[in-house]
């Protein structure tokens, strides 16, 4: 598994070629929830699912994707959707778009009798959606082999998340169990970019 300083050197270099203006197309980049990443990723077996959203390089990082192939990917402008079939990851930049798909993997390993897990990845906007309730609800009742991630930023694009929703604690925060695994952090870059306006 990848260190914490192997992670923050490759957002390094994805900052800095997007801000050079060779990436035309847009990079979510995380920054300071590298810990919490590897912690998560103890649980997390190589015949494992994940599904993601726009921001996933970590994940394809600490699943085994190598370096070079997911950094090739974002130069070719596939930031904010990463697929590595091989490796079981998939991503959509549509908000909430992975969650019914991640459950139909997880209802087909139950049928099948497979003792693989699925681990789905959201902000912390999203788990306040109505999609992402509903999955949580029928995963829970149907026992279903999938453990659901809510990374908080703090961030809904340029929104607070807890002002938006008049909230000061969102739904599952805190929580963190064999279902709902959420964390909080702070990054140091936009929700997208890297802190410079690059023009496409």
């Amino acid at each position: 598994m990848l260190s914490a300083q192997q992670l923050i050197a490759f957002e390094d270099r994805v900052a800095a070629a997007f801000n050079a203006g060779s990436i035309r197309a847009p990079v979510h980049l995380y920054s300071g929830n590298e810990a919490q990443m590897i912690e998560v990723f103890r649980d997390v077996r190589p015949d494992d699912w994940l599904f993601c959203s726009w921001r996933s390089h970590y994940q394809c990082l600490l699943k085994g994707v190598p370096p070079d192939a997911v950094f090739a990917e974002i130069m070719a402008g596939r930031s904010i959707a990463l697929c590595f079939p091989e490796h079981r990851i998939y991503s959509s930049a549509i908000v909430g778009g992975v969650l019914p798909i991640a459950v139909g993997a997880a209802m087909a390993i139950r049928r099948r009798g497979e003792s693989n897990r699925v681990h789905c990845f959201m902000g912390e906007m999203t788990a306040e959606t109505g999609i992402a309730h509903e999955v949580m609800k029928y995963s829970r009742n149907h026992q279903l082999p999938i453990r659901f991630i809510v990374e908080d930023n703090g961030k809904s694009v340029c929104t607070d998340t807890r002002e938006a929703w008049n909230q000061p604690t969102l739904s599952f925060e805190g929580r963190c169990d064999d279902e709902v695994h959420y964390y909080r952090y702070e990054t140091r870059y936009p929700h997208a970019g890297a802190g410079q306006r690059v023009q496409f």
